[in-house]
C-alpha cells in the first residue's frame, strides 16, 4: 500500500525505544487529587459540587459553562476537600476542584455497564459523549461532541483516526493500538454510525509496522474501514497533515477539518468515545508517557485524571540523575513544567512527562540567519520562516499576517533545523498571541 505523506517536515531522533515495548500499567493514586475545570479549549467547566460532598468515581463535578466547553468527572470516590486554585502545568494557577481520595472507588449506578450504540439515535450518541467529558486527547482538547455534530452530516466523507504519534518519545497511543485494538475499532464504528455517507481511516506511521499488522487484520471484514499507513516523518500527525496524507485534501488556518469532509480525532479519543458509549464510563483516565534519559523506567502508565505527576515520576522509579528540563508533553510541542516538584494534577490532554538530562535549547546561543533556506524547506504550512521572523523581530502584527504568518500552528520544525539556532517557533507563537489579541480587542 503506498504510503501517505506530506512535503516539508522533519526527522528528529524518535526516543520510543525507550517506552515502546513495555505494557501500560494501572497505577492507583495514593493523596488528593486535584481536577482543573479547564482541561480543554473553551469556557471552564463550573463545579456542581460543595466543599464537604461526598463523590463517586464517574460523578460530574464540572458542568460544562458553554457551548464549547466539557464536563469534569471524578476519577476516584472521596470527600471534596476543597475548590481554589491551585498550579497548573502551563505555571498559571486556575480554578479547581480538590478530592481526598477514600480508595474505596465506589461508582455511580450503571458505570461500566453494557450498551447497545446500533439502539440509540445520533442525539443520544452525541449526548453520551457530551455528558462523559470527552475532548480531543491529542493535545488541543476540543470538546468531541461539538466536533462530531457539524452542520451537515452527509457532508463527512472520512473518519480519521490519528495513531501517527509522529512526537518524538511518545509511545502511549503506540500502545494502545497493541493492547486495545478492538476498543480503537468499536469507537470508530460508534463515530461511523452518526456519519452514514463516511469511510473510516486508521492513519499509522510507518514506524509501528506491528500495530498497522494488528489492526489491518482486525479490519478485513469491515466495509467501512480501512488502514492507511504514513511515512514515518514529523509533523505527520498535526491535524492538516494526517487529511493531506490520507485525502489529498487541504485546509488552512479558516477552517475547520468538517470543511474538507474530515473529521479526525486521537487514538485515545476514539477509545473514549467507545468507552462513553459501549461501557457508560466517562473520560477519567489518561495514557501518559513517562520517559527520557533522565527517568530510572520509562513506561507508559494508566492513570487517573487529577494524579499529581509527583506520583507519576515515582511509580517510574523516579529520577536516575537531575534533569536539566522536564516537559509536560513530547519535546516539540509540549510545555516545560514551571514546578519542579511536580506538584500539578495529570489533566485529560496530558500525554507525557518527558524529563532530559540536557537542555538542548539552553544549551545553544543563536546568532544571526545565514539565508541558509532550511527553515523553508522543513516548514510543513509552506511558509517562509526566515521572513516571518524579520516582522517577529520588529513587531509587525499586519506584515506578519501579510505573510500567512498566522498559517503557522508552532510544530517546531524550523527551529529544529535552523543552524543559527535561532528561536522561531517561540517568537512566531509570541506574534500569533499578539495579533490573536489585537483581533479581539477590535
Amino acid at each position: 500500500m503506498k504510503l501517505g505523506t506530506f512535503k516539508g517536515g522533519i526527522h528528529p531522533f524518535e526516543g520510543k525505544d525507550l517506552s515502546k515495548d513495555l505494557p501500560v500499567k494501572e497505577i492507583l493514586p495514593k493523596g488528593e487529587l486535584v481536577y482543573p475545570m479547564s482541561q480543554h479549549i473553551g469556557a471552564p467547566a463550573t463545579p456542581v459540587v460543595s466543599v464537604g460532598d461526598k463523590v463517586l468515581v464517574g460523578q460530574k463535578i464540572g458542568e460544562a459553562s458553554g457551548f464549547v466547553s466539557a464536563n469534569i468527572c471524578s476519577s476516584v470516590s472521596g470527600t471534596v476537600k476543597a475548590i481554589e486554585e491551585r498550579r497548573l502545568t502551563s505555571g498559571a494557577k486556575g480554578k479547581c476542584i480538590v478530592i481526598e481520595n477514600d480508595n474505596q472507588y465506589k461508582t455511580i449506578p450503571g458505570m461500566g455497564k453494557d450498551r447497545d450504540y446500533k439502539k440509540m439515535s445520533k442525539e443520544e450518541i452525541r449526548n453520551a459523549i457530551k455528558e462523559a467529558g470527552v475532548v480531543g486527547m491529542g493535545g488541543a482538547g476540543f470538546p468531541t461532541h461539538i466536533k462530531l455534530a457539524p452542520k451537515d452530516d452527509n457532508a463527512i466523507d472520512y473518519i480519521l483516526v490519528n495513531g501517527a504519534e509522529c512526537e518524538p518519545y511518545l509511545t502511549s497511543d503506540y500502545r494502545m493500538m497493541l493492547e486495545e485494538p478492538e476498543k480503537i475499532i468499536g469507537g470508530l464504528k460508534v463515530i461511523l454510525s452518526l456519519f452514514d455517507k463516511a469511510q473510516g481511516v486508521i492513519a499509522i506511521e510507518d514506524n509501528k509496522p506491528d500495530a498497522i499488522e494488528k489492526l489491518t487484520k482486525l479490519v478485513e471484514k469491515e466495509d467501512r474501514i480501512k488502514v492507511q499507513p504514513l511515512k514515518t516523518k514529523y509533523p505527520q500527525g498535526a491535524e492538516r497533515q494526517v487529511i493531506y496524507a490520507c485525502t489529498g485534501r487541504k485546509i488552512n488556518s479558516s477552517m475547520l477539518p468538517a470543511d474538507a469532509g474530515c473529521v479526525v480525532d486521537n487514538v485515545d479519543t476514539v477509545i473514549a468515545v467507545y468507552m462513553a458509549v459501549c461501557k457508560c464510563t466517562p473520560l477519567i483516565r489518561r495514557i501518559v508517557t513517562v520517559t527520557g534519559d533522565a527517568v530510572a523506567t520509562p513506561c507508559n502508565f494508566n492513570v487517573k485524571t487529577g494524579t499529581s505527576y509527583k506520583e507519576v515520576l515515582e511509580a517510574a522509579g523516579g529520577l536516575k540523575c537531575e534533569p536539566e528540563k522536564i516537559v509536560c508533553g513530547g519535546p516539540m510541542m509540549g510545555v516545560a513544567l514551571f514546578d519542579p516538584e511536580l506538584d500539578v494534577p495529570v489533566v485529560k490532554t496530558g500525554s507525557a512527562l518527558l524529563c532530559l538530562t540536557k537542555d538542548e535549547v539552553a544549551a545553544s546561543e543563536p546568532s544571526a540567519c545565514i539565508r541558509c533556506g532550511r527553515c523553508v524547506s522543513a516548514c510543513p504550512s509552506h511558509l517562509v520562516p526566515v521572513k516571518m521572523m524579520e516582522y517577529a523581530e520588529r513587531g509587525d502584527n499586519d506584515g506578519f499576517v501579510a505573510i500567512n504568518g498566522m498559517e503557522c500552528y508552532e510544530c517546531g520544525s524550523c527551529t529544529y533545523v535552523c543552524p543559527a539556532k535561532r528561536q522561531l517557533t517561540q517568537a512566531f507563537k509570541q506574534m500569533r498571541r499578539s495579533v490573536m489579541d489585537s483581533r479581539r480587542k477590535k
